[in-house]
């Protein structure tokens, strides 16, 4: 098979000279400075996007404030129904959003259509939902009456302001969409700060935003490296900060909006997420099932599975499967449809990876299957499985990011649970078994925001998602997102 050929409109869009999306519209920047977009597939430059100062970032914050002003007073139903007109507009667009997508991020067009734009479009529906479902409570007080007076209480739950949504590469469409949809959803506007890496689609997407009928600054899009965003944080005009990304980046995010007038911060942070397989687990399904947690988009998901963990009797069984379907796997272009394994999405990433081989190979681990850089054009990665030494070996313990998956024999579940437990991390973790009545007394144990059973990476948004420990503060989906979106405010009456 070949590579599907560029919708006319994407070419079209790659040949803009992109600017900055201020109040409703592209906008050159102040700035003169540039930002190569580089294609993962072939390492080519396909676009280039401003790298923002401080005079854009001053006229995206007014916009922003201008904007929530507006959005603000709103009427819930009219929120909603704007938000359900851009899911529409995504829709309408879905196959201009996707090939955007692989061309920036370099993952494959089956998961770009899918999942960044099928489940944006589902997420934001989702969201929009709760436009007219914010709600506070009436209370009654026990104040005593020293007259006859009566007194009675309620609660409002008010948009928090302007926040700033700053997104990473690795689902920068459908992680972009959470972060807007929970602020426009309950009434703040938003500017969202795209990873230099992958700036296109939401760029797009805000153009759609206006179609849909969002006034002009509830939806702002600011390019640039690392400072703008932390320029945003410090800002005294913005309100809010929800970052998705590493953990020590986060934990400096969370320093720098503490340390701004304590703006408020949501953190989705990355993990060490772990994989235990019980010993009744079906070997095809659990090599399956190890294909989904850790190798989905070349293992670039916060919530991937890196630890792998399975009985000393049967892990052997395990890692040959599991690098028989690797090696099997079609590795090439992501526009090809029928490539099953794309690029990591840049260069620094798949050298630092590079850089996980030459540790696992000075600390003795086995590398069972891959463990090497493609020689390609383009930013490939083979797809590794690891037998490590110890729970002290680096893979076990840095988080990698990348298709590694590393494992490690135990003996018995009080074992495995410990092992399980045993990182500062905590974002997610599954279980692989076909005793349900077991799995159900292990999850409570298990340290992580999220435990799947017999699954892995998959998220909905009825279900809130977010990490404890070390990987992040905060609750994006569910109904719990308003809580983080949203100031509480107390009203006591006499009467």
């Amino acid at each position: 098979m070949s590579d599907i050929p560029l919708l006319p409109q994407v070419r079209a869009f790659l040949e803009r000279d992109h600017g900055l999306f201020i109040h409703g519209r592209s906008v050159s920047a102040q700035s003169s400075q540039r930002i190569e977009v580089v294609n993962p597939a072939d390492a080519q430059v396909i676009a280039r996007v401003s790298d923002a100062g401080e005079a854009d970032i001053d006229a995206a914050v007014a916009s922003a404030r201008q904007g929530f002003n507006a959005w603000s007073q709103t009427a819930p139903a009219l929120r909603s129904s704007v938000l359900h007109k851009l899911a529409d507009l995504l829709e309408q667009h879905a196959e201009e959003l996707a090939q955007l997508e692989t061309l920036q991020s370099g993952k494959i067009i089956q998961i770009s259509r899918a999942f960044e734009v099928g489940q944006a479009a589902h997420f934001l529906r989702y969201f929009a939902g709760w436009a007219t479902k914010i709600t506070g409570q009436t209370i009654t007080p026990s104040l005593p009456s020293f007259n006859g007076e009566q007194y009675t209480a309620y609660t409002l739950r008010q948009p928090i302001g302007v926040v700033v949504g700053i997104v990473p590469w690795n689902f920068s469409t459908m992680i972009a969409i959470w972060k807007l949809a929970s602020a426009l959803t309950t009434g703040c506007s938003v500017i969202i700060k795209p990873s230099e890496f992958t700036p296109l689609t939401i760029l797009r997407i805000a153009e759609l935003g206006i179609e849909a009928g969002l006034p002009a600054g509830a939806l702002n899009v600011i390019t640039g490296l690392g400072k703008v965003g932390q320029a945003l944080i410090e800002h005294p005009g913005t309100d809010k900060v929800s970052f998705t990304g590493s953990v020590p980046t986060g934990i400096a995010v969370g320093k720098t909006a503490f340390g701004a007038n304590l703006t408020r911060a949501t953190l989705e942070l990355g993990g060490k997420n772990s994989v235990g397989f019980l010993p009744d687990v079906d070997i095809d399904k659990a090599v399956a099932g190890a294909i989904e947690a850790g190798f989905l988009h070349s293992g670039q998901i916060c919530a991937a599975g890196e630890r792998f963990f399975a009985p000393r009797q049967r892990i052997d069984e395990l890692m040959e499967k599991l690098s028989q379907r690797l090696a099997a796997l079609k590795i090439g272009s992501p526009l090809d449809e029928g490539t099953e394994f794309g690029p990591v999405t840049n260069r620094t990433h798949q050298h630092k990876l590079g850089q996980f081989f030459e540790r696992a190979r000075a600390e003795q681990c086995t590398i069972v299957h891959g463990g090497r850089l493609l020689d390609r054009e383009g930013f490939y990665v083979e797809p590794t499985v690891i037998l490590a030494r110890s729970l002290d070996d680096t893979l076990l313990k840095e988080e990698t990011f990348g298709p590694i998956a590393t494992f490690l024999p135990y003996d018995d579940e009080e074992e495995l649970l410990a092992m399980m437990n045993g990182t500062p991390y905590g974002l997610s973790a599954s279980l692989w078994t076909n005793d349900l009545g077991k799995a159900m007394r292990m999850v409570p144990r298990i340290e992580a925001g999220t435990v799947w059973v017999n699954m892995h990476t998959l998220l909905d948004p009825a279900v809130p998602f977010g990490g404890i420990k070390a990987s992040g503060i905060g609750r994006e989906f569910g109904s719990a997102f308003i809580d983080d979106y949203t100031e509480l405010k107390s009203v006591m009456i006499r009467h």
